[in-house]
């Protein structure tokens, strides 16, 4: 029997490669369910190929004009908006529920995956960041699998593989330190979003490009590391890597180190997750570390502000991760659309984390209001 997968977010990078993978191994694996926002024409291209059961527009807007693409393939079921998503992933033969949606957004089907007991491989990491703790309490209660797809995540989990009895002393998140590294503040403070898409190692969608330019992705995998290797922030340290080829690595107790190192190819990691516990071919370029020197550096907090914030919002705990995830959408839209400058974005974060009601002990309902109150201050203070 082949694995039915459902890919969330199918249009954008993670989904792209990981259909990529389906396809090098479609003797294992099988698309049940295919998932975007907005993209409808590479969404119907994508349904044609590979003839999923269903498909889902998030972007009801979208629903008639993605009807029309798919007339010709009338067993492909099309359905639209964000309770579609909530119940497709929900569908009976699905093992295994790629989450590769950007943002919030990932939220409310990841956790109707999890109560269903689908395997969860996990791209979206505002997933962790905003309700960390209530992921992994529902994915213990319901018996059900996360499995890391971020390179640096999926790094650490293979240098666990074999170790489960030893305590991490270490984790160590690699970061390539984006466009930006070798800049100064003052450069930094005139740089445009070209400037910032233009990432030195990694492919990858232009939200999350921002964040690396920024540093907040990598605030992001810190908290994201917290909740999945059950360490404490002050357990983690950043390396900035330029190379990209140590993808993160664990010191134990011993002080010996495990890494895991390979070229820079999202495919590895998305394999990997697909795969558990075994390794299978993957095509492409092998690492040659005659080539490539390793180089390690500090990251700057004072000129990568996000950072810094981020770890704040560990220390402060509660809802804290949440309303920095909210402000930082708000402003890496923003700054997409140039409505605000590279190093005001964390200024607008800095200040929505002053203003937005914290709580110490939140539930479901409390990030849903949480999201919704610092999105609207973040938007109030970019607009002013």
């Amino acid at each position: 029997m082949k694995r039915q997968i459902a890919i969330l977010g199918s249009t954008g990078s993670i989904g792209t490669q990981a259909l990529e993978v389906i396809e090098e191994h479609s003797d294992l694996y099988e698309v049940y369910c295919l998932t975007a926002n907005n993209k409808v024409e590479l969404l119907a291209e994508q349904a044609h190929k590979f003839k999923p059961a269903a498909i889902v527009i998030a972007n009801e807007a979208r629903y008639d004009a993605l009807k029309s693409l798919m007339s010709d393939m009338p067993d492909v079921k099309v359905y639209a908006g964000s309770r579609a998503l909530d119940e497709i992933v929900e569908a009976g033969p699905i093992n295994m529920v790629l989450t590769a949606m950007v943002g919030f957004a990932g939220l409310s089907p990841t956790i109707h995956a999890i109560k269903a007991g689908k395997t969860i491989a996990l791209a979206n990491k505002e997933t962790l960041v905003v309700a960390g703790e209530l992921i992994l309490q529902l994915a213990q209660q319901y018996h059900t699998p996360i499995l890391p797809v971020d390179s640096e995540h999926s790094a650490i989990f293979q240098s666990l593989v074999g170790e489960d009895q030893n305590p991490i002393e270490k984790i160590l998140l690699t970061a390539s330190g984006g466009p930006f590294r070798l800049k100064s503040m003052e450069e930094i403070a005139h740089v445009t979003k070209a400037d910032a898409l233009k990432h030195p190692t990694w492919d990858m969608g232009a939200k999350i490009t921002i964040d690396s330019a920024s540093m907040m992705n990598k605030g992001f995998e810190v908290i994201e590391a917290k909740w999945l290797f059950g360490v404490d922030a002050k357990q983690i340290q950043v390396l900035v890597h330029p190379q990209s080829i140590v993808h993160s690595a664990v010191q134990f107790q011993d002080g010996s180190v495990k890494a895991q190192l390979g070229v820079p190819d999202m495919r590895l990691p998305i394999q990997y997750a697909f795969s558990f516990p075994q390794r299978l071919h993957l095509s492409g370029e092998r690492l040659d570390l005659f080539k490539h020197p390793l180089e390690f550096f500090e990251p700057d907090l004072q000129k990568f502000r996000c950072l810094a914030l981020a770890f704040e919002a560990i220390d402060k705990g509660g809802n804290m991760p949440c309303i920095v995830n909210a402000a930082n959408e708000i402003v890496n839209r923003g700054f997409l659309e140039d409505k605000c400058g590279f190093l005001q974005m964390g200024d607008i974060i800095a200040e929505t984390m002053q203003r937005a009601t914290f709580d110490k002990n939140p539930t479901y309902e409390t990030y849903i209001a949480t999201d919704a109150e610092a999105r609207r201050i973040a938007s109030e203070l970019m607009n002013k």
